[in-house]
């Protein structure tokens, strides 16, 4: 692995009371046998906490066409090795050898105009189920502003998913709370392929809005159209946009971004 962000302080270590975890490091994958890992890890989550149907991968990895071209974060456990978190990064550049984004077989990008061909997406986000108390996407995220940084990109893409294992109710509570900001016509929006039928919902029932999503919002990301409707993952896919110039104040400073 290729080492980018490592911590041992209380900033990113989980509290005590989660009992014997150690500090985390977060690099890029480097071997055929770390992205394995990454790949069973994948799989476990994806199958466990969305039910996903994951087409012919009989042997527990979760992998696809895009794998081979993408950059892999990923979040190990100081003194084990123990693969904890993943993110899969494609650069603009090795989207054009790609022949697209994986994004677009969910979405037409055309809406976002001039910076359609300038984005990095991330994609395939799963932590294990013992460290998703914060540190480890702190973790993740650490080391994608790494490469932002590194590659001095601006426009960050991709989905937050959201389960329909509740018949949708979660996933309409979301779209109640940010339909109003998708609307305004001066922010570029994409459009779903397939969207998530919400009005056939009774969307007054109750839900929280997932960890994740609520980060990424938190960090300065907006949900930029419609999800759409994966129904092999059985999620809706909210779709994501951060804009660094837009990252709010304090996770500029943390992440290091006001010092470049």
């Amino acid at each position: 692995m290729l080492e980018l962000v490592r911590s041992t302080t209380s900033l990113f270590t989980l509290p005590a009371s989660t009992g014997g975890h150690r500090g985390l490091v977060v690099g890029l994958a480097q071997s055929p046998d770390e992205l394995e890992l990454i790949q069973r890890l994948r799989y476990d989550v994806f199958s466990s906490d969305y039910g996903a149907v994951l087409g012919d991968n009989q042997d527990g990895i979760d992998r696809d066409s895009f794998d081979p071209w993408c950059e892999h974060l990923m979040v190990k456990e100081l003194g084990t090795d123990h693969v904890v978190g993943t993110y899969r990064i494609l650069t603009p550049y090795q989207a054009r050898r790609a022949g697209g984004y994986y994004s677009e077989s969910e979405f037409d990008l055309s809406g976002l105009g001039v910076i359609r061909n300038q984005l990095v997406e991330f994609g395939r986000a799963c932590i294990h189920e013992d460290y998703r108390q914060g540190s480890a996407l702190m973790m993740l995220w650490s080391g994608l502003a790494e490469i932002l940084k590194q590659g001095r990109y601006e426009h960050v893409f991709g989905c937050a998913s959201v389960s329909l294992r509740d018949d949708g109710n979660t996933a309409a509570r979301v779209w109640r709370q940010v339909r109003a900001e998708v609307g305004l016509t001066d922010q570029p929006n994409v459009t779903p392929l397939n969207r998530y039928p919400f009005e056939l919902l009774d969307s007054d029932l109750p839900a929280d809005v997932p960890a994740l999503l609520k980060g990424y919002l938190k960090l300065g990301a907006r949900v930029c159209g419609e999800p759409a409707w994966d129904p092999d993952f059985n999620t809706a896919d909210f779709p994501m946009l951060l804009s660094v110039s837009n990252m709010g104040a304090r996770y500029r400073r943390h992440f290091g971004f006001d010092k470049v």
